[in-house]
């Protein structure tokens, strides 16, 4: 028997809100959450990126929350800024009806704004660790009052190094707060926080068959670094994608590949860590609106993206490891949806795709690079499908008498040949050359999955932790 909102025993507002939002039937990880959180239990809840985390912790939260008391009674720490927006806008959806008032609070944001906003008395705290802190040291946030804590993706929190800021967090809310975690993998860090923090713990876990979405067709061609741009582009014609997404491994190769595929008459743009708060808003408002084709991004600045309706994911540089390739294909494949994820692989980066394979138990599918030709034929088929379009329209009465006109004189299958030729794009094969990535190797993948086993903080070598404190500093500073 499928379970219902309504069987969960909540309030009347929130039960509106949940309406006004278009939900009845709550996923597994909050049919299991929901009905133990509302009896004030501390909660590890484990499931993938994508499965309902936000409303199975949101609705007790929002449960939990008394609009007559102008204190923050409810927090929630996210690791990334895109994260912390999407979740607070989620939280202000679900305690609209009982005028619950939510404030996000991240780097890359005019402190003074926040303050700002912090005389409004939130009832809800969303934040990025790094941020809070600067509010923490300023006295203009204080969490005494805080009835409720949420962890969301603790497991990126703590590769992201927040480790230290998170237990500074906690120690200032109160000792017999309500404690949520949440996160995709339970690593040894994890546990140790929990230990620390949490008390009266009940795991609750929602496991996949695969530790990679099944509906998600995983594919893979083996290129050379300068056949990628051309390969890429000939996927794009062909597969026609509503909305993708493209990740690249550096910043420099977002920055060069969104002007590529410009060059080539693509609607792209994209994320990386370099640009200011604005921009990111603006590029994330465009790729919602459909006013962007191409999204192409770093691993850091895609971290917490939940856009729906995204049909591609395309791995224009190989990830650095098996927790990125999961999560860079989970942009895909959502909400029972099926996908697509092509891994562009240089000769070698083979044995680096290998260890991806092992651990995530899924074969992926070789597949020959695509030929000008197929492309060619994507184009055109795309261009038919315009035309097709455009005369179910039946808004051509301004055209026909033109188009009388050039019957009279060319034969009808010419002009509808020309007309798709004149649709198909003529741009793509303009020749551009990208700097070229050093591949990676296996060894280093295999360094990088052990010690986030192991140790549950730091991903790989010194290289990279020092890239993830920048991060973290950003994430503050601003």
């Amino acid at each position: 028997m499928t379970t219902l909102f309504s069987d969960l025993a909540l309030s009347e507002p929130v039960m509106q809100s949940l309406q006004d939002m278009g939900f009845e039937s709550p996923t597994a990880i909050q049919a299991e959450t929901i009905p133990v959180a509302l009896t004030g239990r501390d909660i590890i809840g484990q499931a993938q990126t994508g499965t309902g985390k936000t409303v199975a912790f949101g609705i007790p939260l929002v449960e939990k929350v008394d609009v007559d008391d102008d204190a923050i009674q409810g927090l929630i720490l996210t690791p990334t800024r895109e994260l912390c927006i999407q979740v607070a806008e989620e939280i202000s959806k679900l305690g609209s009806r009982k005028r619950v008032r939510v404030l996000s609070v991240y780097g890359g944001q005019d402190i003074s704004r926040q303050i700002r906003a912090l005389r409004n008395h939130p009832h809800v705290i969303v934040a990025t660790p790094g941020r809070l802190i600067d509010h923490l040291q300023r006295r203009t946030v204080r969490l005494g009052s805080v009835k409720i804590a949420v962890l969301d993706e603790a497991d990126e929190m703590l590769d992201m190094g927040f480790i230290e800021d998170i237990e500074t967090i906690l120690g200032q809310c109160p000792s017999e707060r309500q404690t949520l975690l949440f996160s995709a993998t339970v690593k040894p860090g994890v546990k140790t926080l929990s230990k620390k923090f949490m008390r009266d713990i009940q795991q609750i876990a929602v496991k996949a068959q695969e530790v990679t979405v099944p509906s998600i067709e995983q594919v893979y061609y083996e290129v050379h670094e300068r056949q990628k741009l051309d390969a890429l582009t000939r996927l794009l014609d062909i597969e026609n994608p509503e909305l993708a997404i493209v990740f690249g491994r550096t910043k420099r190769r977002v920055d060069e590949l969104i002007g590529a595929l410009q060059t080539r008459g693509y609607l792209a743009d994209g994320l990386h860590g370099d640009m200011s708060q604005s921009q990111r808003d603006a590029v994330m408002r465009k790729f919602r609106d459909g006013g962007i084709e191409v999204l192409v991004a770093t691993d850091v600045a895609a971290r917490g993206l939940d856009v729906t309706g995204v049909t591609h994911v395309f791995n224009f540089d190989m990830p650095q490891d098996v927790d990125s390739y999961v999560h860079r294909i989970g942009r895909t494949g959502r909400a029972g949806m099926s996908g697509f994820a092509a891994t562009f692989v240089t000769p070698r980066e083979v044995d680096h795709l290998r260890l991806i394979e092992r651990v995530t138990k899924r074969r992926l599918e070789r597949r020959p690079l695509p030929t000008l030709t197929e492309a060619r034929l994507g184009m055109q088929r795309v261009a038919m499908e315009q035309l097709t379009k455009a005369v179910s329209e039946d808004n051509l009465g301004g055209y026909k008498a033109l188009a009388e006109e050039l019957l009279d004189q060319y034969d009808s299958s010419m002009l509808v040949a020309a007309a798709l030729k004149l649709l198909s794009k003529t741009n793509r094969e303009i020749p551009i050359t990208l700097t070229e990535e050093k591949p990676l190797r296996a060894k280093r993948a295999s360094n990088f999955r052990g010690n986030s086993q192991r140790r549950g903080g730091f991903r790989g070598n010194a290289a990279q932790g020092m890239h993830m404190q920048r991060y973290r500093r950003n994430d503050r500073s601003e």
